[in-house]
C-alpha cells in the first residue's frame, strides 16, 4: 500500500491559478455586460427588436451548447491547449466585436464569443484538479475559481458604466483582449498540459446532438421565459429533448462517450450535482424578481440597484474561501446540507419584504442566501471532479456547467412565468377602471408595463395603478422566493440522502496523473 505524502503544490501552481481565475472573472463579465451599451450600441449600428435579444442572448446560448462538447475534446486534445485556444479566439472575437460596423457581424461575434467561453470553465476546473492534489488545497483553489466568478459578475456592470462614461461601446469588448493576451503568454510556462492518452475518437455525431438539443432547450426556456408560452417555443423544446434523448441513447453504446452516464451511478456525483441543479434553479428564479423589485419597487438607479446585489456577490466569495475551513471540522454532506437550510432561511426572509426596512432586510436575505449556497458550488464541483476518474475530468466540469446553466433558464423561465402569471392574477382586482384594452394587457403582463400604462392617467389613476402594481408585484416575489426555498429545502434532503446513503462511497483522494 502507498503511503507517501500527497505533494503539495508550489509557488509556481498558486501562480497558475490566478492566470486561470483571469478568464473566468473576463467570462463573467461578458454575461452582463452588453446590457449596459446596449443603447449606445443601438444608436449606432440600429439593430432590429429581433437583433438586439439576439445580441444579447447568442453568447450564453453557445455557452451552454458547447460546454459538453469542450469538456471531452479538452480531455484529448489537452486542457492547457484547449484553454490557450479559446483564450486567442476570444481575444480576437472581442477585438473584431468593437469595431463592428452592423449588427449582423456583432451577432456572429458573440457566438463566437460563447463558443470560445465554452473552453473557459471544463478547461480551468480540470486543470484545477491536475494542479492540486492535495484536497485541502484544492478545495481552497476551487473556492478561488467561484470567486473569480463572482467578481466577474459583480464587476460586470460597474467597469462598463466606467468604460461607457469616457468611451466608444466598443470598449466593454476590447476590456478582454489584454487579460486573454496575458493568458496566452503566461499559460504556456505556468499551467501543466493534461490529457487522455487513450481517449478515443470525439464522435461527430454526438457533438450534433448535444449542440441540437442544448440549444433548442436553452432557446426555447429564455423565449418563454420573456415572452410567455407559444406553441414554437413549446416545440423547440420538445425537439430539443427528443435529440436529448437520442444523445443519451447513442451514449450508452460508445467505447468513448461524449457523456459519461457512469458517473450518475456514484453517489457523490449525483449528490452534488442534485444540489448544484436546484440551487441554482432558485437562486435564478428569485434573482430576476429582486432585480426588479429595487428598481420598481424601492425606486433605486440601475447604479444603485447594482451597489445594493454587491454583497450577493461577496458572500459567495467569503462562502467560497471558508469552505474548507468548515470541511476541517464537519464532513462534506454535514456543510453542504448545513449551507443549502442556511441558504434557505435567506429566502424566507424575503416574505418579509413588504415592512418599512425592506431595502436592508433584502440585503441581509440575499447575502444569507449566498453565503448559505456557496459550499455548494465550491464543495459540490469538488466532488463531482474528484469522483470522475482524472483522464475524465474536463468532461465532469462540463457537465457541472451545463446542470448550473440548465437549471438557471429552467428557473427563469418556471419561476418566471409563474410569478408573471401571479402578479396578474393579484394586479386585476385593484387596477382602476376605464382602462383599455391594450393598457389593461400591459398593466397585468409586467410591473415595468403598468408603470407606463401609469404614466397616462390622471394623477389619482396612476397613484392608484402603481401602489396596485407594487404591491401585487411584492406578492409575488414573496410567493417565488417561498417556493425558492422549498426547492433549497429538498436540495438539502436529496443531497444527504444521496450521500449518507446505503453503499455512499467516500470522495476518492486525487492522485498526481
Amino acid at each position: 500500500m502507498n503511503t507517501s505524502p500527497t505533494p503539495k503544490a508550489t509557488r509556481r501552481e498558486w501562480i497558475g491559478l490566478a492566470v486561470i481565475a483571469l478568464p473566468c472573472m473576463v467570462y463573467a463579465m461578458d454575461l452582463t455586460v452588453l446590457n449596459l451599451a446596449l443603447p449606445a450600441i443601438s444608436a449606432q449600428l440600429r439593430p432590429s427588436a429581433a437583433q438586439q435579444l439576439w445580441m444579447i442572448d447568442i453568447y450564453g446560448f453557445f455557452v451552454a451548447a458547447f460546454l459538453i462538447t469542450m469538456g471531452t475534446l479538452g480531455d484529448r486534445l489537452g486542457r492547457r491547449r484547449l484553454l490557450l485556444i479559446g483564450a486567442a479566439a476570444f481575444a480576437l472575437a472581442s477585438a473584431i466585436a468593437a469595431f463592428a460596423e452592423s449588427a449582423e457581424l456583432l451577432i456572429v461575434m458573440r457566438a463566437l464569443l460563447g463558443i470560445a467561453g465554452a473552453t473557459v470553465a471544463p478547461s480551468t476546473l480540470s486543470l484545477i484538479r491536475n494542479m492540486f492534489h492535495d484536497e485541502r488545497e484544492r478545495q481552497f483553489a476551487i473556492g478561488l475559481w467561484i470567486s473569480a466568478y463572482s467578481v466577474g459578475g459583480a464587476i460586470g456592470p460597474l467597469v462598463g458604466g466606467v468604460l461607457l462614461q469616457f468611451f466608444g461601446w466598443g470598449s466593454v469588448f476590447l476590456a478582454a483582449v489584454p487579460v486573454m493576451v496575458l493568458v496566452l503568454v503566461l499559460g504556456p510556462t505556468l499551467l501543466p498540459e493534461y490529457r487522455d492518452a487513450h481517449a478515443g475518437r470525439i464522435d461527430l455525431l454526438s457533438v450534433a446532438q448535444s449542440l441540437v438539443a442544448v440549444l433548442a432547450l436553452i432557446y426555447g426556456l429564455k423565449r418563454i421565459a420573456e415572452h410567455g408560452w407559444s406553441a414554437a417555443d413549446g416545440g423547440a423544446m420538445v425537439a430539443g429533448l427528443l435529440v436529448g434523448v437520442l444523445f443519451v441513447r447513442r451514449q450508452a453504446t460508445l467505447a468513448y462517450p461524449l457523456l459519461d452516464l457512469s458517473l450518475f451511478r456514484q453517489r457523490a456525483f449525483a449528490g452534488a450535482i442534485a444540489a448544484y441543479g436546484l440551487s441554482s434553479l432558485a437562486m435564478f428564479g428569485v434573482y430576476i424578481f429582486v432585480t426588479q423589485y429595487l428598481q420598481l419597487v424601492l425606486g433605486l438607479s440601475p447604479l444603485q440597484a447594482g451597489l445594493t446585489t454587491l454583497p450577493w456577490a461577496l458572500a459567495f466569495i467569503v462562502g467560497s474561501l471558508l469552505s474548507p475551513k468548515l470541511l476541517q471540522r464537519w464532513s462534506r454532506n454535514t456543510v453542504l446540507v448545513g449551507g443549502l437550510l442556511f441558504s434557505a432561511s435567506g429566502y424566507l426572509m424575503l416574505l418579509a419584504l413588504d415592512g418599512p426596512f425592506a431595502l436592508p432586510l433584502l440585503v441581509v436575505a440575499t447575502f444569507v442566501m449566498s453565503l448559505g449556497m456557496a459550499p455548494v458550488f465550491t464543495i459540490g464541483n469538488e466532488m463531482i471532479i474528484t469522483a470522475a476518474p482524472p483522464q475524465r475530468a474536463g468532461a465532469a466540469s462540463a457537465l457541472s456547467e451545463t446542470a448550473s446553466e440548465f437549471s438557471g433558464a429552467l428557473g427563469i423561465a418556471l419561476l418566471g412565468s409563474a410569478g408573471a402569471a401571479l402578479y396578474g392574477w393579484r394586479l386585476v382586482p385593484a387596477l382602476p377602471t376605464g382602462l383599455d384594452a391594450a393598457a389593461l394587457q400591459a398593466a397585468r403582463a409586467t410591473l415595468g408595463g403598468a408603470m407606463d400604462v401609469a404614466q397616462a392617467l390622471p394623477a389619482g389613476a396612476a397613484d392608484t395603478l402603481r401602489a396596485a402594481a407594487r404591491a401585487a408585484f411584492v406578492d409575488t416575489v414573496q410567493a417565488v422566493a417561498l417556493v425558492a426555498a422549498v426547492l433549497i429545502a429538498l436540495a438539502a434532503w436529496l443531497a444527504g440522502r444521496i450521500l449518507r446513503g446505503p453503499g455512499a462511497p467516500r470522495v476518492a483522494q486525487a492522485i498526481p496523473d
